[in-house]
């Protein structure tokens, strides 16, 4: 029997976050036009030929990169697939010492060298399909990436030694983007960059975020626009208003805080400090009522006491943040924390992240307690057992609550679809349709 003829089929896996999906994702798209047979995070790899996209912020996402590069490497050995290459932020940052330690990947490529990833595996860019992606999400919604690196100066984070200082991409581009996005029939954009408030200053000279999401709130078929990654610091406050004047713009809003602690944010080079950061807090409630917020803390940032860090569960307990997610502090060589010393062992790390952890889920079980009875706007993602599973306005995928309705309703993915919320648990709430 003859076998297949695999030197057209490659597969993409991608790690690490929605940054990476849009980028895998563009990667596909030109691939296919490249006449190749293309997957993305295949069960079993049948191809020829794979991608590995990795990350390479913290030392967790690191790890799983490499054990994934190894575990590829192992099946080029066995003959499972026969060439290999790796993308993205952990070949970016650690090129060199991959070259010499990984010797069965056949290239290693940095976050933007699509043109010589896409000749590797037999393709040619085209920049003809700019704005054209290979939807790996479900097909009613997607990442909108608007910019490219960041020109914080945070102490902790290696976003810019991976990928630069902040590049935003033109509105028109952006809209060419979406619209491809919504013809192909994504209903809801998830805005991203590694700081979306900053949109605009480097093309135009002034903060466009609130005019690209009022713009791209025109667009026929879109119907929730959702925003991700605000930096504190220089918040634009007239994005307030166009919260409030689109029903379009979900009530909806990440804005990492990070910490509260006024001598750790300083450590942090934050940029704003606690009296700063609860002032914008109630200012964001009070221009958007009803606004969820979603957060991310870091603890055992190195020099957190025992005070600061009860200063921290006693700031989240005030705040009462109706999403929040907390990371334990990651050494990054090269950053400007790295030269302080990382005197936080790791088990106590892990219990105050676990403290926060249980503080926020008594919080958000009374949260989802007080939307008993309420009647929310609900799009469908999915189908599990014996419930479609979807989320409100206040709610994206894979990171926050979702609201589960029973199964026998004839619904279907990317419905919008009322309905009335009839019991809650900590993270999720049951509902049906009205």
């Amino acid at each position: 029997m003859k076998t297949k003829d695999k030197t057209n089929q490659v597969s993409i896996v991608t790690l690490g976050c929605s940054k990476n999906t849009v980028d895998s994702e563009v990667l596909l798209r030109q691939l296919q036009a490249g006449g190749m047979e293309v997957d993305h995070n295949p069960e079993n790899i049948t191809a020829g030929k794979v991608i590995i996209n990795t990350c390479g912020f913290i030392n967790d996402a690191k790890e799983e990169s490499i054990e994934t590069i190894l575990n590829f490497a192992k099946a080029k050995q066995q003959g499972i697939i026969s060439e290999l290459f790796v993308m993205g932020c952990l070949s970016q940052r650690y090129r060199s010492e991959l070259v010499n330690e990984i010797p069965e990947v056949d290239g290693f490529f940095g976050v933007a060298e699509f043109p010589e990833i896409l000749r590797s595996v037999g393709a040619d860019y085209k920049k003809e399909l700019l704005g054209e992606r290979v939807i790996t999400t479900p097909s009613h919604y997607a990442f909108l990436k608007i910019s490219e690196g960041c020109d914080r100066k945070c102490s902790f984070c290696a976003i810019p030694l991976i990928r630069g200082k902040h590049q935003s991409k033109s509105i028109e581009e952006l809209i060419g983007e979406a619209t491809f996005l919504a013809n192909s029939g994504v209903r809801e954009l998830m805005i991203i960059a590694q700081d979306s408030t900053y949109y605009g200053l480097d093309l135009y000279g002034e903060r466009k975020l609130p005019e690209l999401l009022l713009t791209l709130a025109e667009i026929p078929g879109i119907e929730w626009i959702r925003l991700h990654y605000a930096f504190p610091a220089g918040f634009p406050e007239q994005l307030l208003s166009v919260i409030n004047s689109s029903p379009k713009i979900c009530k909806y809003l990440d804005i990492p805080v990070q910490h509260i602690s006024d001598p750790v944010l300083k450590a942090m080079k934050r940029g704003h400090n606690a009296i700063e950061t609860r002032m914008l807090i109630e200012k964001i409630r009070k221009a958007v009522p009803g606004i969820a917020l979603r957060t991310s803390v870091i603890v055992g940032f190195p020099g957190e006491t025992k005070e600061q860090f009860e200063e921290l569960k006693a700031f989240v307990s005030e705040a009462k943040f109706e999403r929040l997610g907390v990371f334990t502090y990651s050494h990054e060589e090269n950053t400007k924390a790295f030269d302080l010393k990382d005197d936080v062992p790791p088990a106590t790390k892990k219990r105050r992240a676990a403290e926060l952890m249980k503080l926020q889920e008594d919080i958000s079980l009374t949260i989802n307690q007080n939307r008993i009875d309420q009647v929310l706007r609900v799009i469908v993602d999915r189908k599990e057992t014996d419930f479609w599973i979807g989320r409100s306005e206040f709610d994206s995928p894979e990171v926050d609550n979702e609201i589960l309705i029973p199964a026998a309703f004839a619904l279907r993915p990317g419905d919008f679809v009322q309905v009335r919320i009839t019991g809650a648990e900590a993270y999720d709430l049951f509902a049906e349709p009205v």
